[in-house]
């Protein structure tokens, strides 16, 4: 009935309690913008998420979960990812309760109509000078202007040039002069998600009228898809539920009885790589993390993985957009370069809330701290009784 699964054994409870609590203790630590920044930073960086699952979890019931929780956000396995990078995008994107949430959080906001919209209405305004299905092949940037060539051998020039592509695909296009040594290795080492989106269409949304919302956490290894949520139409018609096929399972199906069934997979798309962005593995962010953004000669970069708010998202592609271009008009002189991380005025149609806690997700205990609070009491009673007995067997004096 909400974003998390409700906790009946106490001791599980206390598990997941830390566990949230721990990671966002951890993410304040690090800066948005320069995660490799961060006071524990190369420590962080040197371990996986399957490595710091293994060690804040104690049941089992948490460790499957923070695996779910890892492959849903980042469509990758704990063992493939930085802790220092995982624990960075989730900060990134408000904390652990908001990236997962619907309501109030990253699921929460659809377009009407979709958002393909908002670029064909920009393709409306632009007409002409917008060129689909024309991947680029070669950048070279040795003359007054960079000439950028295409697959069909169609020729462009321009004083600057904004590659909002995922990295990993910078390496199908030859530039000359040749990309530097660093980008080079960073663009080589940070691999897209794997996801199939799925979405099955019903007569009606029979999981409202239990009072559900629609989400399915589903921790079964055997289960392709591992999260589901309600896509139905705002005003209730075309009910659904999109699911999602994560990390090592998008290459499995399932059976379903909808009247309707659509998918997408994402793995199959040559020039995005995958879903939803490209991930750090280990010790890349400290190494390489200072590049991600690093304009080489007029070529500047944006796409989500460049975002320093909701990366990965739709709004840090955005965010990135916007920042690159005015990257540009700095260098043009036109703004200044305290212009350049203007951030954006929030929502009043759809506000956002803040997140809140309780006095006790704050200082609960966690499962080795309960142990320990427990071994202190007995401790303590076995003292008073050993000291209670001397007493009475004549062994200590008392003055």
């Amino acid at each position: 009935k909400s974003a998390f699964p409700t906790m009946w054994n106490p001791i599980v409870y206390l598990d997941f309690n830390n566990l949230w609590r721990t990671m966002d203790e951890m993410g304040k630590e690090i800066p948005n913008e320069a995660p490799w920044k961060a006071p524990h930073a190369e420590e962080w960086d040197k371990i996986t998420m399957q490595d710091y699952i293994d060690k804040v979890c104690w049941t089992n019931a948490a460790k499957r979960f923070a695996t779910l929780f890892v492959n849903v956000d980042v469509t990758s396995e704990p063992h493939e990812v930085s802790a220092l990078w995982f624990l960075w995008y989730v900060k990134q994107c408000g904390g652990t309760t908001r990236i997962f949430s619907t309501t109030n959080g990253g699921q929460e906001r659809k377009f009407v109509g979709g958002s393909g919209q908002i670029s064909e209405k920009i393709m409306e305004l632009l007409g002409d000078r917008v060129k689909l299905e024309k991947p680029v092949v070669h950048i070279d940037q040795t003359g007054d202007n960079v000439v950028v060539e295409t697959l069909d051998h169609e020729i462009y020039e321009a004083k600057y040039v904004i590659s909002a592509i995922p990295p990993a695909l910078g390496l199908k296009i030859h530039c000359n002069p040749p990309l530097p040594p660093m980008r080079n290795q960073l663009i080589s080492r940070v691999p897209m998600g794997s996801v199939i989106k799925c979405i099955v269409y019903y007569e009606d949304t029979f999981w409202r009228k239990k009072d559900y919302c629609g989400t399915m956490i589903i921790e079964d290894e055997d289960a392709e898809i591992g999260l589901t949520l309600d896509d139905t139409k705002p005003d209730g018609s075309f009910p659904a539920i999109i699911g999602f096929i994560l990390a090592r399972k998008w290459e499995l199906y399932t059976e379903l009885a909808p009247v309707h069934y659509e998918e997408k997979n994402w793995c199959e798309e040559q020039y995005s790589g995958g879903c939803y962005t490209a991930y750090f593995p280990p010790g890349i962010m400290t190494q390489y993390g200072r590049i991600i953004r690093q304009p080489v000669g007029r070529i500047y970069f944006a796409g989500t993985e460049t975002a320093t708010e909701w990366s990965g998202y739709m709004e840090g592609a955005v965010q990135a957009g916007e920042r690159a271009a005015r990257e540009i008009l700095c260098s043009m002189g036109k703004i200044s370069e305290g212009g350049i991380w203007m951030s954006e005025p929030e929502s009043t149609d759809v506000p956002v809330w803040p997140i809140t806690t309780t006095f006790w997700e704050r200082n609960l205990p966690s499962v080795p701290g309960l142990l320990k609070l427990v071994g202190f009491s007995t401790l303590c009673v076995s003292a008073a009784a050993a000291g209670l007995f001397a007493c009475k067997k004549g062994l200590l004096i008392r003055k």
